[in-house]
């Protein structure tokens, strides 16, 4: 079937809708709503589609578009919700269950006919987590259940008008019902409202004379002081106290207008610059004791003959000082006695590369481009170095340009069948390092390394497999992905012949380095990055300031061919 795809933007449902309809044998294109009626007219003109399926809209399409076509929308939340900000109230008024529905478009907003709905469970975590895993899964079920049943012919969508239906309208979530008050909110009430708000849009607040908004939020379980009162710092991030605890948050947003010149999220820490007390930077170890509540960006614990290297950054994106940190953790754990060496693990992101908004927001986005890349590259090598034990990247959310091929270095790379995986760099304007050049290829042959690199489209976990990409495709609900794989893992380090496969994996691990050095690699994807980074003029400066500032343009096709730094970095 020929479907159109219609988003404000192309983002992690988008894609993954996109990259399953494609496996299922559809053809799909994309059109983003954001440039106008008129963008979405013409894609319709020319694409011809059968059906119209809107994963993430925040404006109404064109009437005529809907009345002469079939146009289904996604809406996350139950039959007979309404409103824009459904997602938002699930939890804000801690829902234990919500729903994704599939309806059709009409002059009423959210009001048309169902072509399906998913329930799902409200985890406690961010709204964006929720809405990258266990939304997502609601939603994916939801869209082919829909797709089935139109390609079927006969099907009758159910009318809101129906009885069982109890319609409800949910006005938009306004900042007023964000607004935390540190003298009287307690920690858990923070925690919701902080979480409810974690990507987007933030939590509007005043702290050390600033307007900012705050992003994510995490309990302490020993911290106390002052509610309001900033008590510590733990790599980039601040903890503050409530009347009752603390809570760690991550990121802050300048807001737009106060003259900070990166208002855009980014670690607590560097927003608050020269403003921040006299605090102290409050280590967590990387080993915590169980039961200890309080936020940590990288953990360690080893189980028997396995070890476990979780790791979860906003974002996905790894900063220079992150990339060391990860690092310094990998080395630690292995100096541990195990087989098997877990990375990742967690639910939600893997990782995405090098961090953009760090990068942008530096005194020199150039120079910090190019020192991000080499810690980058650094861990990279460490992991595709490590000979002496089987190394698993383990994906439970979506991974990207050189968060792919940190996964790559990996023995095996096992993904939640939810992941979506962007295995190149060129919408950036980048050719892209992180030994791509020796990892992609080694999986899944020159041919279809090239073909990935320039087609630059999203790849579903299911294909991924397929392809080689990955070896092994987790059926788990976001929340139960991390024992998952703690269990898999644990089965992987008893397996007979584990040795042998160690000591296999050394000797080809040699002989490619006779055949060509890693340096090799590393030197030449390093040449083609500098040339890019330190020219002026290069596409990817604009393209990454427009991403980490959010700022409108582009193709109003996002699957356009993109320019070809394969060849402008040569």
């Amino acid at each position: 079937m020929d479907i159109l795809l219609v988003a404000s933007a192309f983002n992690s449902l988008c894609q993954r809708v996109h990259a399953e309809l494609t496996d299922r044998g559809h053809r799909a294109e994309v059109v983003l709503a954001s440039h106008g009626d008129d963008a979405v007219r013409a894609a319709v003109r020319d694409t011809a589609p059968e059906l119209i399926i809107a994963p993430m809209l925040r404006t109404a399409l064109p009437e005529d578009v809907w009345r002469e076509h079939t146009c289904l929308i996604v809406h996350p939340g139950p039959p007979g919700d309404r409103g824009p900000s459904s997602l938002d109230w699930a939890v804000a008024e801690g829902a234990e269950r919500w729903a994704v529905t599939v309806l059709q478009a009409e002059a009423g907003m959210d009001a048309g006919d169902i072509w399906a709905s998913v329930p799902f469970t409200v985890e406690p975590v961010g709204k964006s987590d929720l809405y990258r895993g266990e939304v997502s899964d609601a939603a994916l079920t939801a869209v082919l259940l829909a797709v089935e049943r139109y390609a079927g012919g006969s099907y009758k969508p159910r009318p809101q008008s129906d009885p069982g239906i109890s319609v409800t309208w949910r006005d938009f979530f306004r900042q007023e019902r964000r607004h935390v008050d540190w003298r009287y909110d307690d920690t858990a009430t923070v925690l919701r409202k902080l979480r409810g708000a974690d990507s987007q849009p933030g939590v509007l607040d005043e702290l050390l004379g600033q307007e900012v908004f705050l992003h994510g939020g995490h309990p302490e379980d020993e911290l106390r002081g002052r509610p309001g009162e900033l008590l510590a710092t733990r790599d980039g991030a601040v903890c503050r106290a409530t009347r009752d605890g603390a809570v760690w948050i991550p990121e802050l947003r300048p807001r737009r207008g106060s003259g900070d010149p990166a208002p855009f999220r980014r670690p607590a820490a560097d927003v608050l610059g020269d403003r921040l007390p006299d605090v102290p930077e409050a280590p967590a170890p990387l080993e915590p004791p169980p039961g200890r509540r309080t936020w940590s960006a990288i953990r360690y614990r080893r189980q028997g003959d396995v070890g476990l290297l979780a790791f979860s950054f906003p974002g996905g994106a790894m900063s220079t000082s992150q990339c060391r940190r990860l690092l310094t953790a990998y080395r630690h754990a292995l100096t541990r006695p195990t087989s098997v060496l877990v990375l990742g693990g967690v639910r939600d992101f893997f990782c995405n590369g090098i961090h953009l908004g760090v990068i942008e927001a530096a005194a020199d986005p150039a120079e910090e481009s190019w020192v991000n890349l080499n810690a980058m590259n650094d861990l990279v090598e460490a992991v595709l170095r490590t000979t002496d034990r089987l190394v698993v990247a383990a994906l439970g959310g979506n991974a990207a340009a050189g968060g792919v091929m940190l996964a790559l270095a990996a023995d095996e790379v096992w993904c939640r069948s939810g992941a979506v995986l962007n295995p190149h760099y060129r919408r950036m304007g980048l050719y892209g390092s992180e030994y791509w050049t020796y990892s992609l290829p080694r999986r899944v042959g020159e041919a279809t390394a090239e073909r990935l690199t320039r087609e630059a489209l999203p790849v579903s976990a299911a294909t991924a497999v397929r392809l080689g990409l990955a070896d092994r495709l987790v059926a788990a609900a976001p929340g139960a992905f991390p024992d998952e794989v703690a269990r898999l893992a644990a089965r992987l380090a008893g397996s007979p012949g584990v040795r042998e496969r160690i000591a296999a994996k050394a000797e080809a691990r040699s002989r490619d380095e006779e055949r060509r050095p890693l340096a090799a690699h590393r030197q030449e994807e390093l040449a083609r990055m500098h040339r890019v980074f330190f020219d002026p003029g290069a596409p990817y400066h604009a393209l990454r300031s427009a991403f980490v500032r959010k700022v409108p343009g582009g193709s109003p096709r996002p699957l356009a061919p993109a320019p070809d730094p394969l060849t402008e970095a040569r």
